[in-house]
Order: C-alpha cells, then sequence, then structure tokens
C-alpha cells in the first residue's frame, strides 16, 4: 500500500514536472540569452568611433572598482536602498497588522486603497512628490506663508528616500498583511490566555511565524531600492547619481555598451549580495 501511495505521488511530480517545463524553459531561455550576451559584452572594449571592439578583457570592472566616482555612486545607492527598507518596515508592518485584523468590509476597502498607488507609474508619483517638493511648491508655499523660510526638499538625497519609500511602501503592507492574516488568533489569545501582555504575545509568539515572510518583503523592498530608475532621475536631479540612472546614460547616451554591461552586472551581484545577506540575518529556524 505504502509503495502504491509513493509511486502515485511520483507519478504527481512528474506530471507537474512535464507541465512547467516548457514555460520554465522559455523563462530560462528569454532570462539567460541577454544576461549571457551582456557578459560578452562587458568584456569588450570600447571606442569612440567603432563603439565596441571584440575583445577579453577585464579593464571594464577594474575601471570601476578603481574610480572613487563610482565607487561613491555604489555607496549612495545603498545606503538609500537601505534606508528606504527600514523605513518600509518601520512604516509598514504596524499597517500590515492593524489591516489584518481588520474585519470585512473595511478591510478590503483599505486593502484597495494600499493597492491604488500601485494602478499609477513610479514617473508620475515622481512627478507628484515634484509638486510637493520644488521650490515654489505646495510645502514650498506653506512654509513660506506660515514660516517666512523657503522648504525645498528636491534635488536632494530626502527627497529621493521619501519617494522610494512611498514606492515601496504598498508592497510591504500587502505582503506583511498576507503574513499577519495566515496566523491564527487563537494563538495570540492562547498566549495572553497564560498571563502574557499583548505585546509581549506579539513579539514571543506572532513575531517568530512572520519572520519568514516579512523576510522576503523586506528583500524585495531592497531590489525594488536598489535598482529605482525613475525616482533618483526626477527627485535627485543631475547631481545625484544612483546605479540604476547610471547604467542608462552609458547604455542610452554615452554609447558604451561594454561599460555599462559591466556596470549593469556589479549592480546585479551587489543586489544579490545584500539579497543574501539579509536572508543570513534570518536566524535558521525561522528560514522558509
Amino acid at each position: 500500500m505504502s509503495d502504491a501511495i509513493i509511486s502515485g505521488r511520483r507519478s504527481r511530480q512528474l506530471g507537474g514536472t512535464v507541465l512547467l517545463a516548457p514555460a520554465t524553459l522559455v523563462v530560462l531561455i528569454m532570462l539567460a540569452a541577454p544576461l549571457a550576451l551582456l557578459v560578452r559584452y562587458s568584456f569588450n572594449r570600447f571606442s569612440p568611433t567603432d563603439l565596441m571592439i571584440a575583445a577579453v578583457t577585464p579593464e571594464n570592472y577594474v575601471r570601476f572598482f578603481t574610480d572613487p566616482f563610482y565607487l561613491e555612486v555604489m555607496r549612495t545607492t545603498i545606503g538609500v536602498a537601505l534606508l528606504s527598507t527600514v523605513l518600509c518596515l518601520i512604516l509598514g508592518l504596524p499597517i500590515g497588522w492593524r489591516l489584518s485584523r481588520m474585519r470585512p468590509p473595511w478591510r478590503g476597502i483599505f486593502i484597495f486603497a494600499m493597492i491604488m498607488p500601485l494602478f499609477v507609474s513610479s514617473t508620475v508619483r515622481a512627478l507628484g512628490w515634484m509638486i510637493l517638493f520644488a521650490r515654489g511648491g505646495v510645502l514650498d508655499l506653506g512654509s513660506s506663508y506660515f514660516f517666512q523660510r523657503h522648504f525645498e526638499m528636491q534635488f536632494s538625497s530626502t527627497g529621493v528616500v521619501i519617494g522610494i519609500v512611498s514606492a515601496n511602501l504598498p508592497y510591504m503592507v500587502l505582503m506583511a498583511q498576507s503574513v499577519f492574516a495566515g496566523i491564527d488568533d487563537r494563538l495570540s489569545e492562547a498566549a495572553r490566555g497564560l498571563g502574557a501582555a499583548p505585546v509581549r504575545a506579539f513579539w514571543r509568539v506572532i513575531w517568530p511565524l512572520a519572520i519568514p515572510g516579512i523576510a522576503i518583503a523586506t528583500i524585495m523592498c531592497l531590489i525594488l531600492g536598489m535598482n529605482a530608475y525613475a525616482t533618483p532621475i526626477l527627485l535627485g536631479g543631475p547631481r545625484f547619481q544612483m546605479m540604476a540612472p547610471l547604467v542608462y546614460w552609458e547604455f542610452g547616451t554615452n554609447n558604451n555598451w561594454p561599460f555599462a554591461s559591466a556596470l549593469a552586472f556589479v549592480l546585479m551581484a551587489t543586489t544579490l549580495l545584500l539579497a543574501v545577506v539579509a536572508h543570513t540575518l534570518v536566524p535558521r529556524r525561522y528560514r522558509a
């Protein structure tokens, strides 16, 4: 009987693998082929006349790691991504917890309100922040009227962080809400019944169960912050440099495809490294 059950499970697994194989193959080809092409480009040489010369040289990577300007851009990118992720955690977790404990129809209404910004592109949202932050904008006019001083946050790192947080916060809230909603209320009720205060019940019972899902949400916000494009350009201005706009600048304006490919891989490798570090920080017993 047990052999028949095992054989049936293996047959279902094999059937699922066969069904998923074509889609998986297409995704791998569509993902691996451009990456392989970028790898080849990153080892080529750039020429102002011929644009790209076939070669096998690490000079593009050496240029990045030996130039203080590019290293500073990477430090700025990492700093902005980490700060925006921490702010998303601080702001998103309480909202997600409160949403998970709401009753219909209010929960559906507020979740829809959180989803609404996702229907608008990040460029349009950044333009909205520009109206608030720019000199002569809403905040500047209000500050000039009430405090007789100008309030301008456009073209600053603070404005960029606020813009990235506003773009990533809905993802954090929705994932946190989903994680908390999947935890049975009776667990915290049992903890309170045993004498634990509500705060202690949350940190000792609910939080350990939520850590794997919260870690995934954190990593996703970190990746989105590292690869932000429209927000740094519109709110940071030409003097504020982050990696994603720099990659586009090298590709589209300078036509330096070899160096741009190297920048893209450095950004991707750094993002993956930070994601691995963030996952490692989660205690082993809590990892999904």
